[in-house]
C-alpha cells in the first residue's frame, strides 16, 4: 500500500520537441539534451540510476543496466506551454485553450481601468525581463511612485515596485486589483508582484514575490486529497500556481536548495499524503537567462540533493519527479519550450526498471497519483500505478 506520494517538479525540465512544437516556434528544442551538449556532458549518476538515460541521448549520461526506478516520458495534451498548464495538467486538469499573452503590452484601455483601480498612472506596460523593466524605469518609478506594469512571452501581468516607497502590502492590494480585473479574454495565468530595493543601476528584486493565480476550472488532485482527508503539502511556488486551493500548508523558502530542505523535514514529520514541490530556480535563472552552464550545474546539484531525498523514503511512499514544460537555454528566444517531460518513479517497495513508455498526458501521472492516494478519480488520465507495483 502507498501512504505517500512526492511529486518533485522541475520547472522546465524538457527532454525533447512536442510534435506540435513547430506550432510554438520551438521546433527542434531539447532542453536536457542541449544544455548536456552545451556543458560537454553532464553528470548524473542518481539520475541515471533512476533511468534518465533511457529516456533519450543526453550527452554524460549512461542507461544504467539495471536501472532503480521506472521511466519514461510525458506529452501535454493542454494548450500552451506555462507552469500553470503543464501543474494543472499533471493534477487532472487539461488546458483546453491557452491563457492569454500580449506581445505589444496590455491594451490602452485596460490598462486606463487598472490605472483608475489603483488610483495611480502606471510606467513600462510592455515585454521586458524584470531586471531590465526596473533598470529602465526604476529612477522614474522612484520620483512618481507610479508602479511599472510589464509582461512577458508568459501569460503574465507583472507589477513592480521599490519596497521604499510602496510597501509590499500595498503592492500585494494593487495586484489583487488587476486578477479581479483581468477576466475573460484578458484572464491571464497570473498576475505577479515584483518588489525590488536598491538604487539606480543597482536595484534588486526581493524575496517578496507573490503569484496570484488564477483557479484551476475543475477539481485537481489537490482538491481531492484534500478531501479525502489527506495531508496535501506544497512547497515552493505550487500554492501560487493552484491558487492556494486544495493545500492543507503551504511552505515558501528563499531559493531552490531551501525548498529541497524544506521537503527532507516534511518527510521526516508528515507520514501520508501528498507532497508536491516546484523547483523553479532552473526555469527562472537560467532557462529564461539563456544560461545552459548554470542549468547543468543546478541540474549536478539537484543530483547530489537526490541521495538525502531518497534516503528518507519509507517504505510505502512513491516518489515521482517530472518537468512541468521545457525551457531550453540554447534557444535565440527566452521563453518556455514545447518539450516532453521527463517520468522518473522510485519507492522502495516498487517496481524496478519498468518502462512506462510515451504517456500521452502529463494527466496519467495524476491519474496514478489519485489511485495511490485512494482518492476520487481524476477527469482525465489513465493510471499507470499497476505496472508501478507489480513490473
Amino acid at each position: 500500500m502507498i501512504n505517500r506520494v512526492i511529486l518533485l517538479v522541475v520547472d522546465g525540465f524538457g527532454v525533447g520537441a512536442l510534435p506540435d512544437a513547430a506550432e510554438y516556434g520551438d521546433a527542434g528544442a531539447n532542453t536536457l539534451a542541449h544544455v548536456a551538449d552545451a556543458v560537454g556532458g553532464l553528470n548524473l549518476p542518481i539520475f541515471e540510476s533512476l533511468g534518465l538515460g533511457w529516456i533519450g541521448e543526453f550527452k554524460g549520461v549512461r542507461r544504467s543496466s539495471d536501472p532503480d526506478g521506472c521511466f519514461g516520458k510525458m506529452a501535454s495534451m493542454s494548450k500552451g506551454k506555462d507552469s500553470i498548464a503543464g501543474h494543472w495538467e499533471m493534477a487532472g486538469v487539461v488546458v483546453d485553450r491557452p491563457f492569454p499573452t500580449y506581445p505589444n503590452g496590455f491594451p490602452a484601455d485596460l490598462i486606463a481601468t487598472f490605472e483608475k483601480d489603483i488610483g495611480q498612472k502606471v510606467l513600462g506596460n510592455r515585454v521586458a525581463s524584470g531586471t531590465e523593466i526596473i533598470e529602465q524605469f526604476g529612477a522614474e518609478h522612484l520620483r512618481t511612485k507610479s508602479p511599472i506594469v510589464y509582461t512577458s512571452a508568459d501569460s503574465v501581468f507583472q507589477i513592480a515596485a521599490h519596497e521604499r516607497v510602496v510597501p509590499v502590502e500595498q503592492l500585494y492590494e494593487w495586484c489583487r486589483a488587476a486578477r479581479k480585473l483581468l477576466k475573460a479574454p484578458h484572464q491571464v495565468g497570473r498576475v505577479i508582484a515584483r518588489p525590488f530595493t536598491g538604487a539606480a543601476r543597482h536595484f534588486t528584486r526581493t524575496a517578496g514575490r507573490r503569484d496570484f493565480s488564477v483557479a484551476p476550472f475543475d477539481q485537481t488532485l489537490l482538491d481531492r486529497a484534500n478531501a479525502a482527508g489527506q495531508p496535501v503539502i506544497g512547497i515552493g511556488k505550487i500554492e501560487d500556481l493552484f491558487a492556494g486551493r486544495g493545500l492543507t500548508r503551504a511552505i515558501h523558502a528563499a531559493s531552490d536548495a531551501d525548498n529541497m530542505d524544506e521537503t527532507i523535514k516534511v518527510l521526516r514529520t508528515v507520514p501520508r499524503g501528498l507532497i508536491m514541490v516546484n523547483l523553479v530556480e532552473f526555469d527562472t535563472l537560467y532557462g529564461h537567462r539563456n544560461d545552459a552552464k548554470g542549468w547543468a550545474k543546478a541540474l549536478e546539484a539537484l543530483d547530489g540533493k537526490l541521495p538525502t531525498l531518497l534516503a528518507a523514503l519509507r517504505p510505502d511512499d512513491m516518489l515521482c519527479i517530472t518537468g512541468d514544460h521545457g525551457n531550453d537555454p540554447t534557444t535565440p528566444g527566452t521563453d518556455h519550450t514545447r518539450e516532453y517531460v521527463p517520468l522518473l518513479i522510485q519507492g522502495p517497495r516498487l517496481a524496478r526498471g519498468v518502462n512506462l513508455g510515451t504517456r500521452a498526458t502529463f494527466a496519467d501521472l495524476g491519474q496514478t497519483m489519485a489511485e495511490a492516494l485512494r482518492t476520487s478519480l481524476l477527469t482525465a488520465g489513465h493510471s499507470f500505478l499497476a505496472a508501478v507495483r507489480t513490473g
